[in-house]
């Protein structure tokens, strides 16, 4: 009898230690890609343009985002009168901002442009993620998400969620500054819905700065592999 339990208890700590060692942060990004598409289509993202319903301040507006892949991102939007401009490529950033005391394109400081830079993958962090320059680490479980953490090749952490069903990615934290003080980012992601291609994208954007300043975005069109012209991602001359 003691033989037959010691047996037991030998098979259920081989196949606790199987699941544990199949919670590897590659297997993780690997349901997680599927999820969202699968690898072909994801190579086969060239360019996306999204438009988005704005919340924030009591405010609604109006947003509009170019990406193309791997090179480039623009996002423009109004609020209260004033025209706001953000820029990314892999060259470096400008923006228009008046609410940040920036009246005419000026470029973004190094050290903001490491920490953002990443938005012009419109494929995330972890598709890819070595051949972005990305380092990745599973930290465990948190709740119903994976717990990881992303490290790009500027040494910027960021640590993002997965859920443990659906394998989408539904929450990113990093430290940051908001209005040149240190702050607390979180991004939330939901309402995930497929768009051109088959492809996977969160229709609601939850963005909060230390509990300080929010902003929800929700997406109300998006169109894959649009042709964009690539001056709107040079800084104007003043």
């Amino acid at each position: 009898m003691k033989l037959v339990k010691m047996s037991m208890v030998l098979l259920l700590a081989l196949i606790n230690f199987s699941r544990i060692k199949a919670q590897t942060a590659d297997e993780i990004i690997n349901k997680y890609v599927e999820a969202i598409g699968g690898k072909d289509k994801l190579d086969q993202l060239k360019t996306v343009y999204m438009e988005s319903s704005v919340k924030m301040m009591g405010n609604e507006t109006v947003s509009k985002t170019n990406i193309v892949n791997g090179s480039a991102y623009r996002m423009d939007m109004e609020a209260n009168g004033q025209n706001i401009i953000e820029v990314y490529t892999d060259k470096g950033g400008w923006r228009l901002n008046p609410f940040l005391g920036a009246t005419t394109p000026t470029p973004i400081p190094d050290n903001a442009y490491k920490q953002s830079k990443g938005q012009m993958y419109a494929t995330g962090p972890l598709y890819n993620y070595a051949a972005k320059g990305n380092k990745v680490e599973l930290l465990g479980k948190e709740g119903n998400s994976y717990k990881l953490k992303v490290t790009n090749a500027d040494s910027v952490e960021t640590t993002v969620f997965i859920d443990t069903s659906s394998y989408y990615l539904t929450k990113l934290t990093r430290a940051t500054e908001f209005m040149g003080q240190p702050s607390d980012l979180t991004i939330s992601f939901s309402d995930f819905k497929k768009v051109d291609m088959g492809l996977v994208f969160p229709f609601t954007t939850e963005i909060s700065y230390g509990g300080q300043f929010s902003i929800t975005n929700t997406l109300k069109k998006v169109e894959i592999n649009k042709t964009i012209d690539p001056s709107i991602f040079v800084m104007p001359k003043s």
